[in-house]
């Protein structure tokens, strides 16, 4: 007797943390969870739509296309959006993205997704004290309009930027991206909520 499995498509769309880049190992975050989703026997379809140097205006700019036909015959179709590191750096002595239009974004990809679930995963700490006050008010700011347009919001700030771990890994690396060691603690954050998100009873739950 064959056992129905759930057709769960999760599209991970953000920048070079959602990629995984610097991850010897080639899972990043997101292939740990999908790993360890197996493991537990919900396989999911997951798609990584990581893209290096993505600000959340380019990632608003690419998601509807972007989703639209891995997610069109999904049963239980899901979206997992990240971004805010590349939002805050200094270019020109302004950031990329302006903390207002940062947020602005998040609200767009909420319509821009339609009636598909969302989850958002905010930014985690870099190698650089300045940088990280501005990536810690961002954070802020986005987990706030996150609540008041129903978008379940995973802190990654201060788990990261209080981590050794990760901030030795970061700082080895690149500045801003850790080795596999860094991103198994970023998946550990995140394994857990995301997974009991994306479960078919939790899915059929918000659908009722």
């Amino acid at each position: 007797m064959s056992i129905s499995i759930p057709d769960v498509r999760v599209c991970f769309v953000g920048d070079s943390f959602v990629a995984g880049l610097g991850d010897s190992a080639g899972l990043g975050w997101v292939g740990r969870i999908a790993n360890e989703s197996r493991r537990r026997g919900l396989p999911l379809t997951t798609y990584n739509l990581g893209v290096r140097r993505d600000t959340s205006l380019l990632i608003c700019e690419r998601l509807a296309r972007e989703v639209a036909p891995r997610l069109a015959q999904a049963e239980l179709p899901r979206i997992v959006v990240s971004y805010g590191v590349n939002d805050t750096i200094l270019e020109n002595e302004s950031t990329r993205v302006s903390r207002a239009d940062s947020v602005a974004a998040l609200r767009s990809i909420r319509i821009a997704s339609g009636p598909t679930e969302l989850m958002f995963i905010g930014p985690p700490a870099v190698d650089d004290d300045a940088q990280n006050e501005r990536i810690s008010a961002l954070s802020d700011a986005l987990r706030e309009e996150a609540g008041s347009v129903d978008i379940p919001y995973l802190e990654c700030f201060e788990s990261t930027v209080a981590d050794s771990v990760w901030r030795r890994q970061v700082r080895e690396g690149d500045g801003y991206h850790p080795d596999a060691a860094g991103y198994e603690r970023l998946a550990a954050i995140i394994e857990r909520p995301l997974l009991a998100w994306v479960s078919p009873h939790a899915i059929a739950t918000s659908q009722a």
